[in-house]
């Protein structure tokens, strides 16, 4: 790799040269790699084309499984979570048994991989709700609820500094991989001081289609408030809010015997 000097600097390829501008600078390198077409047709790279393709795929689950959760997702991740969260879809891919390598794809994969998936790693819901919660799928009624029993929030919420109130919020998303499909749905808390008042339970639930036969997301999540002359505003654009996978449902043909 080579710097370049001078006045005009140089951006594209010349030849076997290609220039380009980085964060240390104009730098220029020759160009190398194995040639586009090798890769698609030589035998020898059967299992890179394989690998490639189970990749697409995870990188395909994982664009629509973000933009189904996006309302949430947007007030509560990380800066790495896209790469993250393909690496999960990706292992689901690859828990495949019934297709051949290269073929696998997430209907037939172990779905279950993706529960407790953090979308915040600097704000993690097991780091930071202490109260206990159950989780229900009623596929038949297309529910999906998450009970939080009465709980102090001051003594079960390690929240921020500055934090005076949380509103806790509940999704629901109901998708179909296969046509790039899903339908959203959100039920969150009145706003909670985070005090030593004890707050009676909570049961958030969020809708999705009646007995759908689609895959189904259970997310449970956290966001954080400071009361300045009775306006709420929120703490850090959300980069202490936690939002998790809690439960995730596959449907399951009934026995036609």
């Amino acid at each position: 790799m080579a710097k370049q000097k001078g006045i005009i600097k140089l951006a594209g390829t010349i030849g076997d040269v290609t220039f380009y501008k980085s964060k240390d600078g104009y730098l220029a390198r020759e160009k190398g790699g194995v040639d586009g077409d090798r890769i698609k047709n030589d035998p020898a790279f059967q299992r890179t084309r394989e690998n490639g393709s189970e990749f697409g795929r995870a990188g395909k689950s994982r664009r629509i499984l973000r933009n189904a959760l996006r309302l949430l997702i947007q007030n509560a991740s990380d800066s790495k979570v896209t790469s993250r969260l393909t690496k999960e879809i990706l292992r689901v891919i690859k828990s495949d048994s019934t297709n051949a390598r290269g073929e696998r794809v997430m209907a037939e994969g172990d779905l279950s991989i993706l529960n407790g998936f953090d979308f915040n790693a600097n704000g993690k819901l097991s780091a930071t709700l202490y109260a206990a919660y159950t989780t229900a799928i009623d596929r038949a009624a297309g529910s999906l609820t998450v009970t939080i029993p009465a709980f102090i929030p001051g003594n079960t919420i390690a929240f921020p500094t500055g934090a005076t109130h949380v509103k806790v919020l509940v999704g629901a998303a109901e998708v179909d991989f296969e046509n790039e499909s899903f339908q959203f749905d959100q039920a969150e808390s009145a706003e909670i001081v985070l005090g030593p008042d004890q707050v009676a339970q909570l049961d958030l639930v969020a809708n999705v289609t009646a007995n759908t036969e689609l895959d189904l997301f259970l997310v449970l999540g956290l966001d954080f408030l400071q009361e300045v002359n009775g306006v709420m505003y929120p703490m850090k654009n959300g980069s202490y809010n936690p939002l998790t996978i809690v439960e995730v449902g596959r449907y399951v043909a009934p026995d036609p015997s």
